[in-house]
Formats: structure tokens, sequence, C-alpha cells
């Protein structure tokens, strides 16, 4: 029997026995299903970790490690029969209970990277157990692609292991987010707590690197050692780390606590200015926090071939190879940014630790953030703020691709959480609910956060309950919107001038709320009258909105978040007089930028830009002097008349080595051949960017007749920015010749000296085939194919494009493209072949 029930939605058939649902309800129960199965969720604790040992050899051979790990736990709360452990691509061998009679033998299986152990009896949350796992690991086998922060997902790294290659023999670890299973045997999870030893037997001149302090080293009579790290105080299972190799050690201290610096020999000078603030940012952050370092100790070191940029183990951070630096190339270091972010994880990270990966915000939120804390400190706010309106930049170039929870539950792997909208766009939502709170209440509650939480996993309810503790505000109308929602604001605003003294202020909130929520945002509006600064709190919190500003004196410009504090985007209308204006009167130096970057951009023909950007080469802010130079630069002939003693004046003596690199490039637009005795002196510079910009100049001037006398002084200096200068040249005269010196500077460049090198190695190798054009096909299509970060993979792809009528070449591109499983690279490469492809 069927009967016709007839719904708001549609006539649904139902037999005798079927439940009356309509479809559309249907459709709505499928997705909710999906969502609770596709859910994130926090990783269950079966067994509390209480303490790791690892007594491990390595096989440099085979890259293997030998291991030997006694893992001491409890159940955590359910009495529990059997033990499962991540151990990826392990070779087991046996596992023990250790007991007081001594060691019993356990059955077990090891099946699908996961070992379990099954115990002879039950164990209880009152029961302490110890079980002993020899093994084998094998961290090369079965490795994915990894992301964009972390390119691999080895776990151990033996870099140069046979010793043939031309670099140092190492080893290293990277273990987050899940990747410290592939080299002992643990629960891998975020939300674990151990403390752990781990000895190390290794060939006698490697020095070895681990959590905590050395211990002891034991001479062994094969020309071995065997190293023994202890960290006593408890940190999650992927902070674990080591390194292996033959480093020097740079001796610091802050407050009697170490502080050692560890890079190759060659960098030993350098590393001493690359990493000298080191102790002044551990007092810094202690002061602000409230909390001291927590630690032991605070190691650093460089390896190569690292798969990150660098990472936060705890005691040990390892960086990226871009930090071995020369003496000379280190007086340009811009690496006080990440050497603060990896800093300030010991706390959020290491000390209070994400409980799950869906909240890695709290470790790369703050982590991101205290780079603006360290510049403003130590470089003042205009600095910071420029450093926050370049990561404002990240996040919006990304939220254009996608738009994502800041907290999320739903993500395909781990790693995609590490992107801009964790890192950049947490560091923004700090800053806005600093500045809302003011700094007291702001760090009194990280103070709060930090104590109540020491050693644990938190979530990000955690953090908003530390602000409401301390502050006594309900804050889940800026958590909600911000931490567990996806989008950005966008205000459409004017400003009616009608009333003078009483400016009314519209603003509509125009975001798409079907996908992005209505936010309550606090806000400043200010204006200048007789040179003096006002401002006034106003909170946004419908989607239109009127404010009458009661400025009480008359007022004809009004700015809205004139400091850039707002994560947000604006639709409004400003005509060049507004801009001209704050150029002219605004206190904060990154409205200035804004200022003059949108009349360049909006009205280049305006006919007083060349004196406005003319007068801002006096700006107190080296990137506003810098921003003029490049104004000019673009226009050389709209250089006002007297100008260039001023440019001359910045290339011999700004404190800001860009500004006076960016000086010495005008000045050779300007009058190349006047310049070329200053140049040759420049050339010589302590600054590379200073040098390089002489070097690069005095080549193209074509009236210096002794050019390639000059560029041969210089072809055996290995900084990436005269060797840039050197290719120009080359490349430019079409010089033969130069083929191995373009071969020798590609296989001694990485990471980003390789990325900025690679376009000039394919010019010149297309330009002079007969140089070695077949060679140098053969390497970019390596580089192209191998695993080297994304960025350098799609430049030599695009280099190969030089060649692409040479036989043989479009069809190993088109394998390529065929055979890239990363979607993003895949784009690039589909944008180069697009002509090419059916």
């Amino acid at each position: 029997m069927k009967t016709d029930i007839q719904t708001e939605d549609s006539v649904i058939q139902l037999g005798v026995n079927e439940q009356l649902v309509p479809r559309t309800s249907s459709l709505l129960a499928r997705e909710w299903e999906s969502k609770v199965a596709d859910y994130r969720a926090t990783d269950t604790r079966y067994f509390d970790i209480l303490h790791t040992a690892l007594d491990l050899r390595f096989d440099f051979s085979t890259q293997q490690v030998l291991g030997s790990a006694e893992l001491v736990m409890k159940p955590y709360f359910f009495e529990q029969k059997e033990v499962v452990l991540d151990a990826k691509d392990f070779d087991i061998h046996r596992v023990d209970l250790l007991e007081i009679g001594g060691a019993l033998p356990l059955n077990y299986l090891y099946k699908d990277n996961e070992l379990t152990a099954y115990l002879p009896r039950v164990f209880h949350d009152t029961d302490t157990l110890r079980l002993k796992i020899n093994y084998t690991a094998n961290p090369n086998e079965n490795n994915a692609a990894g992301s964009r922060a972390i390119t691999d997902t080895k776990g151990l790294y033996f870099i140069n292991p046979t010793g043939e290659e031309a670099k140092p023999t190492q080893i290293w670890t990277q273990g987050e987010t899940a990747h410290n299973s592939k080299w002992f045997p643990t629960f891998d999870s975020p939300n674990q707590r151990m403390t752990q030893e781990i000895k190390l037997r290794v060939p006698e001149k490697y020095r070895t690197l681990s959590n905590g302090v050395l211990l002891s080293s034991e001479l062994h009579q094969d020309s071995t050692r065997t190293d023994h790290w202890l960290m006593d105080k408890p940190h999650a299972p992927y902070l674990a780390a080591i390194a292996v190799g033959e480093f020097v050690e740079i001796q610091d201290e802050w407050k009697g606590l170490p502080v050692n610096y560890y890079v190759e020999p060659a960098f030993q000078e350098g590393a001493k200015e690359v990493f000298k603030n080191t102790p002044e940012m551990i007092g810094f952050f202690s002061n602000l926090l409230g909390v001291d370092y927590p630690w032991q100790q605070y190691n650093q070191v460089v390896v190569r071939d690292f798969v990150s940029g660098a990472m936060e183990n705890t005691t040990l951070s390892i960086f990226m190879e871009d930090l071995n630096l020369t003496p000379r190339e280190a007086i340009d270091s811009e690496w006080d940014g990440i050497i603060a972010h990896e800093l300030f994880h010991q706390w959020f990270g290491n000390l209070v630790t994400t409980e799950s990966w869906a909240n890695l915000t709290l470790n790369e939120a703050f982590a991101n953030y205290s780079e603006y804390l360290w510049y403003e400190y130590k470089l003042g706010r205009d600095e910071a703020n420029m450093h926050h309106i370049a990561e404002m930049e990240k996040y919006f170039g990304e939220a254009e691709q996608k738009q994502e929870d800041l907290i999320r539950f739903y993500y395909d792997d781990p790693e995609d959480m590490f992107d801009n909208h964790s890192y950049a766009k947490g560091g923004r939502i700090l800053h806005m609910l600093r500045r809302h709170l003011g700094d007291r209440a702001f760090f009194a509650s990280l103070k709060h956060y930090l104590t109540k939480h020491a050693y644990s996993a938190v979530e990000v309810h955690d953090l908003r309950l530390a602000f409401e503790e301390v502050t006594g505000m309900d804050l889940n109308w800026f958590f909600n919107p911000w931490f567990l929602a996806s989008g950005h604001p966008t205000l459409a605003y004017e400003v009616d001038y009608s009333i003078p003294d009483n400016l009314l202020l519209t603003i509509r909130q125009t975001q798409d709320l079907t996908t992005t929520p209505l936010y309550r945002i606090p806000f400043k509006v200010s204006w200048y009258h007789e040179g003096k600064r006002f401002e006034k709190d106003l909170v946004l919190d419908k989607a239109f909105q009127q404010f009458a500003i009661e400025n009480s004196v008359p007022v004809n410009q009004l700015y809205l978040d004139e400091e850039k504090v707002l994560l947000k985007k604006t639709v409004t209308n400003r005509p060049k007089e507004f801009f001209i204006k704050q150029l002219q009167e605004s206190e904060f130096a990154i409205a200035r930028y804004e200022a003059l970057d949108s009349l360049m951009t909006y009205f280049p023909n305006e006919l007083r830009l060349p004196s406005l950007a003319a007068n801002t080469l006096d700006d107190t802010f080296w990137a506003n002097r810098e921003l003029a130079i490049m104004y000019f630069a673009k226009a050389p002939t709209l250089v006002p008349a007297g100008l260039e003693e001023k440019i001359y004046e910045l290339a011999e003596q700004d404190p800001q080595n860009t500004v006076r690199l960016a000086a010495i490039e005008l000045l050779g637009m300007l009058d190349g051949e006047k310049y070329a005795p200053a140049m040759l002196r420049w050339m010589n510079d302590p600054s590379y960017y200073v040098a390089a910009a002489a070097l690069g100049t005095y080549l193209v001037e074509e009236t210096n007749s002794n050019r390639k006398e000059i560029a041969e002084r210089y072809t055996s200096d290995p900084n990436i920015r005269m060797t840039v200068a050197l290719a120009e040249y080359f490349i430019q005269e079409s010089l033969l010749g130069k083929g191995d010196w373009f071969h020798e500077r590609l296989d001694a460049y990485n990471r980003r000296s390789l990325y900025y090198f690679i376009g000039y190695y394919g010019e010149y190798f297309t330009k002079l085939p007969e140089e070695g054009m077949e060679k140098a096909i053969e390497r970019l299509t390596k580089i192209a194919k191998s695993e080297e970060p994304f960025y350098i993979k799609i430049a030599a792809f695009s280099a190969l494009f030089g060649f692409v009528d040479q036989p043989g070449v479009l069809d190993s591109l088109k394998q390529m493209y065929d055979a890239e499983t990363d979607e993003s690279v895949k784009r690039y490469q589909e944008y180069f072949l697009m002509q090419y492809l059916d």
C-alpha cells in the first residue's frame, strides 16, 4: 500500500514501513553525517606517556636508525589490555614488558604503521608499566610530499651520509606534525606529555644536540662516542629532536642560562652576528609575559637541506641553511623575525601546546605575533607596523583562494593547517585583541594563560577563558567570529563633512553574510587640528551604522583605522587631495606609506607628486624614503632640479642599506658616467646590498671601458647579490666563456639563492646555447623534478621554456605536469604550458 503525503517541499511516495522524511531533510542528514564522519577530533588518550628513553645508533650506508626504546606509561583513565603505538616504517625485533622480576616478552602485531603490544593482564589508571622495544627505523621509506611549511615527512634525515656530495654529513629531525614516530615509537599526538632521555652513539668527530642538557659523553674504542641527553621537563612528543654534525659552538648566556649557537665552522663568525640578539629576546619576552624562559637552556643550530624554515623543538631550534652567513653577509641579516618566532614558541607551543592540529593557531598565531612584538621593541612601532601590513597581505592573498575557520576541525591532512590563516591571520587577530584590551590586560591575560596551563595541552576556549578570567569581560563576541568562523569584514564607508565640527561616518558591512559573520568591531577614528592628533573609540556591530563623531573643532579629513590595526577590506572614495594631506600630516609611517603608494598607483600624473616624493626623502621611516626613490626610478626625468645631491647623500650615508641600494641604482639611471667613481668605491662597501647595487650599476653603464676587468674581479665572490649583478652583465653583453661559471654557481646555491639565480642561468644558455645548453637543460630538468621547495621547482620549470623548441623538452615538461601531485605547483605549470596542452 502506498500513501501520498503532501509536504511543503514535495510530494513523497512512501511505503507502509517507510519513515515520513522529506527529501530535503534526507539531504541535510547526509551532509551532517559527512560532517560527523570527517570531524578531526583531538586524539583520545588511552595512555599517558610519562617518560621515553632512547638508545640510538645510525647506519649511514643504509640510512637506518638502530634503536632501543623504553616507554614508561600509565592508562589515562579506563583499564587497558593492549598498547597501540605509532611506529612508521619500522622493523620490530622484540617487545618486552619490564617488571621487577625481569623482562617479559610480549606478543605484538605490527600493521599499518602501528605497533600493538598485548599485555599479560589488565592495567588500571593506578598502574605504571614500562615497555622496551628493539627496532630498526627506516625513515626513507613511504614518505608523503608534506606541505608548504614542512615539505617532507621522513621525520629523520641523513644529509650526505656517504660523504660523496659537496656538503657536510649531518643527521637532523623534524617531528611536526606526527613525524617523530618515523624514528622512535610513541603516541605521536600533541596532547601527550613526556620527559625523555636520548643516548646517541656517533662517530667521534661529530657533535650531537638534543633537547634538555647533555649529561655525559663516553668514548669507545671504535672511535665512536655516546652522548646522553636528558629532558627532565615534560613536553610533547613532536618536539623531541636531535642534530648530528661537525658543528662549532658559539657560547652565549642570559642570566646564567646557556644560550648557544651551532653552525658549520665556515660560518662561525657570521653566526655571532646573526644570533646575537637571542639573549636580549629571551629577556624581553620573559619580562613582557611575566613568565621567565621555562627550560634548561636554549640552543639554535643551522643545518643543510632543512625541510622547513625552522622548527621550535624544546630547547633546540633548528634553522634552514639560509642562516649560514659569512660575517659580511650577516651585516644585512634579516633573520631576527624567524629567530624571535621560534623562541616565542618555547612559551606558546612548547610550554603550552595545542591539544590538536585543529587548534594549531594557538601555537603559530603567537609565534607570528612575536615578530611584531620584537620589531616594536627593538626597531620601533613603525617597523612593526610595516611587518604587520606585510603579514596581513599574506593572509589576504591566500584568502582569494580559500577562506577557512581559524580553528578548523575539517581538513584532509594536518599539514594543511600550516598556512597563512594559522600564522598571518592568527597574528593579526591577536594584534586587534591587544589594541582593544590594552597592553596591561593583554599581557596579564597571557601570563595567566601560560601559568595556568603550563606543561599541558589547550584548545581555543582555554585562551578565551584566560582573557575572561583576567579582564572580567565576556569575549565570545570576539573569539567566535575570528577564531571559529572564516573570512573577514569588508567595510564600505563614507564621511559627510557638511557639518565640519560634527562629522557623520556611515559604515556598511558588505561581506557575504551567507559564509562570513557579521562582526562586532571596536575601531578608532582620528583627525588632526592645528598639528595635534585626536582620536575616538567606536564600535561597529550592525550591517549598517552611522556615527556622529562630535569632533567639536572643524575637520575636513577623517581617518578610519589610521594605524591599520584591523584585519579588513575597505571600500571608500578618497580623492588625491585626501592622500596628499595624509602624507603630510599623519603621525604613523604606515599611513604615510599608504598615502604615497596610493598617489603613485592611482594618480601617477599628479603634477605635485614629484615634489611630494622629494619631500618624502626626508621621512623618518626608511621604507617611505625607499618608496620615494622607487617613484623616481620609474620616471627619472621627473627628478626635480637639485635633488641629485640629496639622492647622493642617501646613497652615501643612509642608515638603512636598502635605501642606499635604491639610491645607488637611481644615480646610475640619472648619470651613470658621472657617478662611476663613486660606484667603484661603493663596490667595496661592507654591505652586500650596497656593493652589489654599485657593481650592477657600474656594469650596465656602457661608457665604463673597464667593465670586463671589473667583472672578473668579482667572479669568485660567492654572494648571490654579486652573482646576479655579474650574470646580468654577462647576459647583456653575450659574453662567451662563462658557461662553466654559470654551472658552478648553480651547483653552489640552494633555497632562496638558487631561486634567484635559476632565471639568469636559463637565460644565459638560451642566448648562448654553444656554452652548454644540453647540460643546462639536464640540470634544470633535474631541479624541476626534484624534492626542492615548490618555488624552486616552478622557477626551473619556467626556465626550461627558453629551450621549449629543443628536441624532447616540451615532452619532458608535459610529463612533469602529468606527474605533479601538488595542485598549486600544477597550476603554475599549466600557466606556462597552456598554449601547448590539448
